[in-house]
């Protein structure tokens, strides 16, 4: 579903939100397997860095990078890459992630439902073989998947966050149950919330960046900012960034090639 809201431009942040003082932070939302689109907004991350001029460099992945879209193995495999050039790149687990890595303990049940939410296209990733995937049954599928994704994609996304604070900003997936202190939320809060939280105008301690919710622009709030567009529909993927009490945000798009009639 899209909520349709105004995106607006680069702006001190409400309420003297700010991040400490010699900080650039690029929060990418949802990826979803668009690999193209990734590699897109590192090229914008770097140039907008680079245009700004010194600073010490944080990125978040906000979550999803897999399912949807066609490829999540190289989503995995490019973020795993990305401290070499950005040491402080943190990733935060969304609930796609958390059903990948429970989809790779060989539990039928469990890859049925991932496989149900998009996860198909995860499997197909690493599978490399459509024709063959096509012909596999559930329990063929949860006996040879956990042995095509490699150790390192398992580990990394493993090792992944659930709350992440830079200065006045916490950054989640999902978002956070309203009136629980963050040390105490439930995963299954900061990876799956929708509408308690989003319907929520209340003052949260923090301003809460998250994913996961999709909206046809960033959805901007006084209490919360959405960074999801919906990229593996909507060919967009968006990146909230901040420094000092600014915020702008950068849009990768798909790059459409269609040959002459």
């Amino acid at each position: 579903m899209f909520w349709k809201r105004k995106g607006k431009p680069a702006q001190p942040a409400r309420s003297g939100f700010s991040v400490p003082a010699g900080q650039r932070v690029y929060a990418i939302g949802d990826i979803h397997g668009r690999d193209d689109l990734f590699a897109e907004m590192l090229d914008l991350i770097r140039a907008d860095n680079a245009a700004r001029g010194p600073a010490q460099i944080s990125i978040v992945l906000l979550g999803d990078l897999v399912d949807r879209g066609p490829q999540s193995a190289e989503v995995i495999e490019r973020a795993m890459r990305l401290r070499e050039e950005f040491p402080d790149t943190r990733l935060l687990i969304g609930n796609h992630e958390e059903c990948f890595l429970a989809a790779l303990t060989g539990d039928v049940r469990r890859l049925r439902y991932f496989m149900r939410i998009g996860g198909d296209a995860t499997v197909a990733s690493y599978w490399n073989d459509d024709a063959g995937l096509a012909e596999a049954s559930f329990e063929e599928v949860a006996e040879r998947l956990p042995r095509l994704v490699p150790a390192e994609h398992v580990a990394f996304l493993g090792m992944g966050e659930d709350v992440i604070e830079i200065g006045d900003y916490a950054f989640v997936h999902a978002g956070i149950r309203p009136g629980v202190p963050l040390e105490q939320q439930a995963l299954s809060d900061l990876r799956w919330i929708r509408d308690d939280f989003l319907d929520n105008l209340a003052d949260h301690g923090k301003m809460i960046v998250h994913g996961h919710s999709i909206t046809a622009e960033p959805d901007e709030q006084a209490n919360r900012i959405g960074v999801d567009v919906g990229a593996f529909r909507s060919g967009i993927l968006a990146a909230l960034a901040l420094e000092g009490d600014q915020r702008w945000f950068l849009f990768a798009r798909e790059k459409l090639e269609r040959a002459a009639a």
